[in-house]
């Protein structure tokens, strides 16, 4: 029976100390640094198993003992319920970090800048040649879909510039979702708040405004000034005369420079041809510029002139603004 007993107690103190030397171990492989020189992409596949993720995580020098994560997995399987996805491993993580990474599902987030002033089909360039971000035919879709819903059938404005964070493979169309959505969100408000003077029939022809606005100064302070002169043009019943809408009315055939003929031919976007607002935006307008076209600032002025360094020469009458045209017309030529 002492025996027995002494046995026991034998057993009991190697499972102890078998126990204190996995717990050790155990620290010590969870603690240790994973050996990476950069960051690196690491993708978990859907229904991929712990461990094929185990086998990559060596490859990739992460793990040095795969068997002892086997049984570690076994028990504590929490530590393997990986979820798909494609993570960025950092140098100097500890093995712990990874598979707490693995397990969170907080995947790297890719950005994309999609600037205002541009045109729908710049911004469509973009993202067809943005890395890790899917364009396809439900992309195309998509994009059919909102532009048959929309007054001007084209996307052309209505989509807020910004930076989008997507994870790798997001489909395209998540991008400009969101973009259109964030659109409708500040355009709504703005109409909502809008001065009481301003001349728009609805909040697109607001839109319309804001692109103009947009492609006119970047100059941000400028920007409720110059929708002041717009405004006060149009309640005036004076044309918009300005160069932005006959460029995007010349098209893919416009050279760089605007001659005298381009502004006397016709096109549904020459403003100095037609009166009122062109049938579209031309441009991805800010948010600033959104607010600028529906809270212009109260103003006399009825013109403006480019300085030649971003901003602008403004003048109450059409004397005032034939010196500044000469006066920095002369400045550029010279």
């Amino acid at each position: 029976m002492r025996f027995i007993l002494k046995l026991l107690l034998f057993l009991l103190c190697c499972s102890a100390l078998l126990g204190t030397a996995f717990y050790i171990y155990t620290k010590e492989q969870l603690n240790a640094a994973v050996e990476l020189q950069q960051p690196q992409l690491f993708t978990v596949k859907k229904g991929q198993a712990a461990g094929q993720v185990l086998n990559q995580l060596q490859i990739r020098g992460v793990v040095n003992n795969p068997l002892f994560f086997k049984v570690l997995f076994r028990l504590r399987p929490q530590l393997a319920k990986f979820k798909a996805g494609t993570y960025e491993l950092l140098p100097n993580m500890s093995r712990q970090g990874v598979l707490d990474l693995l397990v969170s599902g907080k995947e790297k987030q890719f950005t994309i800048s999609l600037v205002e002033g541009l045109r729908w089909r710049d911004w469509l360039i973009q993202l067809k040649n943005q890395p890790n971000l899917l364009f396809d035919q439900d992309t195309e879709n998509t994009i059919a879909a909102l532009e048959s819903d929309l007054p001007s059938q084209s996307l052309e404005g209505w989509l807020l510039p910004d930076t989008y964070h997507y994870a790798m493979g997001t489909n395209a169309s998540v991008i400009i979702l969101m973009a259109h959505k964030h659109l409708l969100t500040v355009l709504d408000e703005a109409w909502q708040n809008r001065a009481l003077d301003v001349p728009y029939q609805s909040s697109f022809e607001g839109l319309i405004m804001a692109s103009i606005i947009e492609k006119e100064t970047g100059v941000a302070d400028e920007r409720p000034r110059i929708a002041g002169v717009f405004v006060n043009r149009l309640n005036q019943r004076m044309r918009l005369q300005t160069d932005p809408t006959v460029i995007y009315g010349i098209g893919d055939s416009f050279d760089g420079d605007i001659k005298r003929k381009d502004l006397t031919t016709p096109t549904p976007y020459n403003t100095y041809v037609i009166k009122g607002l062109p049938p579209t935006a031309i441009a991805m307008a800010s948010q600033l510029a959104i607010q600028a076209a529906f809270q212009p600032m109260a103003t006399d002025e009825l013109y403006f002139v480019a300085k030649g360094d971003g901003s602008h020469q403004f003048s109450l009458s059409l004397q005032e603004h034939n010196q500044a045209v000469r006066q920095y017309q002369l400045k550029k030529n010279n």
